[in-house]
């Protein structure tokens, strides 16, 4: 179970440190995603400050337990953003299908950042 944990943990921080890469080298990539109230530099500036740290947070064995916690909360933040997606007449990712496999991916992400943060004890 171990090894499970710990390919998870990576997995999960690799995708966030690379959402972070994306959100400052191909903002574009997310434009779709963002709703025309909130500034769209600021929204890339904020997602990938917040998903560099959990990414590196998920890294380090003392903060595991909060690099969960983040993750489940930004997970959290997100998910509205693929429901809105999915009322469209044409989501920004594929068909209404692909939306409806995000929200359910989104889902799982929700639980593995609950899983990370129940397993994971805070080491000094």
């Amino acid at each position: 179970m171990k090894i499970f944990q710990l390919i998870v943990l990576f997995i999960l921080a690799f995708l966030m440190l690379a959402g972070a890469f994306n959100h400052l080298y191909a903002p574009e990539t997310y434009k779709e995603f963002i709703p025309d109230f909130f500034p769209e530099t600021l929204a890339h500036m904020l997602s990938a400050v917040a998903e560099a740290a959990i990414g590196i947070a998920l890294l380090i064995p003392k903060y595991r337990k909060w690099g969960g916690l983040g993750f489940f909360i930004l997970m959290i933040s997100f998910l509205p953003i693929h429901i809105w997606d999915l009322t469209k007449d044409a989501p920004a990712i594929g068909s209404k299908v692909t939306a409806i496999i995000r929200i359910a991916v989104q889902l799982l992400f929700i639980a593995a950042g609950w899983w990370i943060y129940k397993t994971y004890r805070i080491k000094s």
